[in-house]
């Protein structure tokens, strides 16, 4: 059946961006400031999707359940920042499908579009702008907007009180378990991309109400009011 959300947000990375080369080349060259081997691209996509400090926290340890020893996380923090602030986007690439599903969105009049991500916002925003994607968006959290992320509901719920839109009315389009449990969690209806991060994991396994191969889909899941 259908959908007929008032409001529709997009997480970013994974979702309507592949950043991950970005992020990795980052990663890896903390790792040789630090004297610690790469780690990878395959292995970041493993990790992506919890924000900033736990992807570096993996990357330390080359383990996405490890405990980064806490001086060394905070000595790597500010080295990761500082390389990725100067290579936000220049690897990056927006996933063949989304222009096209995000024009069909906003072409219909009544229906609000945000985008929520666990991103820092300095990352976000840079991304965002450089992709060119920033003029979709009527609102943007990321994940050091408000104080809880995903998979808090927190971020989702705000938008809605933002928008004066009730969740059952309110749609989350994402990627990861995350995005899943913070739209569940929220009350919202959920599509979910079965690229993207997700720990390596089948994203079908969370239970999205759809599952798409590409945001030209959203045109037969979504109509416009």
């Amino acid at each position: 059946m259908p959908l007929k959300p008032q409001l529709v947000l997009c997480d970013l990375d994974g979702t309507l961006v592949d950043s991950v080369p970005d992020l990795a080349y980052s990663i890896d060259q903390t790792m040789l400031v630090l004297g610690l081997p790469a780690r990878g691209e395959e292995a970041v996509r493993h990790w992506v999707g919890n924000g900033l400090q736990n992807l570096v926290a993996r990357a330390l340890c080359n383990d996405m359940h490890g405990n980064a020893d806490p001086e060394l996380l905070a000595k790597a923090l500010p080295i990761y920042m500082s390389i990725y602030r100067q290579h936000t986007s220049e690897r990056s690439h927006v996933y063949d499908g989304v222009v096209e599903g995000l024009d069909y969105l906003k072409q219909c009049s009544e229906l609000k579009l945000g985008c929520v991500t666990n991103k820092a916002d300095q990352f976000t925003q840079v991304l965002l702008k450089d992709m060119g994607l920033s003029g979709y968006f009527d609102l943007v959290i990321s994940g050091d907007t408000l104080p809880e992320k995903k998979p808090h509901p927190l971020p989702l719920l705000h938008a809605a009180e933002y928008f004066g839109v009730k969740p059952q009315h309110c749609l989350m389009i994402g990627d990861s378990k995350s995005d899943v449990q913070a739209a569940r969690a929220a009350g919202f209806h959920i599509i979910c991309t079965s690229y993207g991060y997700n720990h390596g994991e089948d994203i079908r396994n969370y239970h999205p109400d759809y599952v798409i191969d590409s945001f030209v889909e959203l045109k037969q899941l979504i109509t416009c009011r």
